[in-house]
């Protein structure tokens, strides 16, 4: 569960963002101790004071990162993933979305993750990958985690689902709820 102060979608998607800050400040086990500095994040964040670096930014680390699946580690069978699935219509106007077709939402998967994720959302997909993990998303590689995050973001905004509060069940699965459905305009 995020913080009681997270209420939608959109401060989720903050939320999990400023985390991947702390964690890349402070150290991936930093949590309890960045805990402030979490918060003065995503306030800053949701309330328009910082902006986010643009996608740009991850996609030229994940240039110069080693060639391996962004999900498992593997070096093998590699080939472009589209983190949000390039299958995902909920509008007529996915299929050509440049947010969904292009290259900011690819990764690096092997094979096995690449046809093992099929259309689940990231969440779903890590949790199934790692269910001992506890919790789960702390095995989300932040690089992944964060072009994720900024594409999602545009998902839930084109479909005006930013200020949904998840029906009262507020987790990173609900960040994955357009994948796999199909809604019709």
């Amino acid at each position: 569960m995020p913080d009681r102060e997270v209420t939608t979608i959109k401060e989720l998607i903050f939320y999990q963002y400023a985390k991947i800050i702390a964690s890349s400040a402070f150290g991936p086990e930093s949590k309890k101790q960045a805990y402030g500095f979490i918060k003065k994040t995503f306030r800053a964040l949701r309330d328009d004071e910082k902006k986010w670096s643009d996608i740009l930014r991850e996609d030229r680390q994940m240039l110069e990162t080693e060639h391996v699946c962004a999900y498992c580690g593997s070096p093998d069978h590699l080939a472009w993933d589209h983190i949000v699935p390039k299958s995902l219509l909920i509008k007529k106007t996915c299929g050509t979305c440049d947010h969904i077709q292009g290259i900011h939402n690819q990764i690096w998967a092997c094979k096995s993750c690449n046809s093992s994720k099929g259309t689940k959302g990231l969440y779903h997909f890590m949790k199934e990958l790692h269910p001992d993990a506890k919790p789960f998303s702390d095995v989300v590689p932040p690089l992944l985690e964060k072009k994720y995050l900024k594409t999602i973001y545009l998902c839930h905004q084109c479909n005006g689902t930013l200020d949904w509060d998840g029906d009262g069940k507020l987790d990173v699965f609900a960040l994955d709820f357009p994948c796999g459905r199909i809604v019709k305009e």
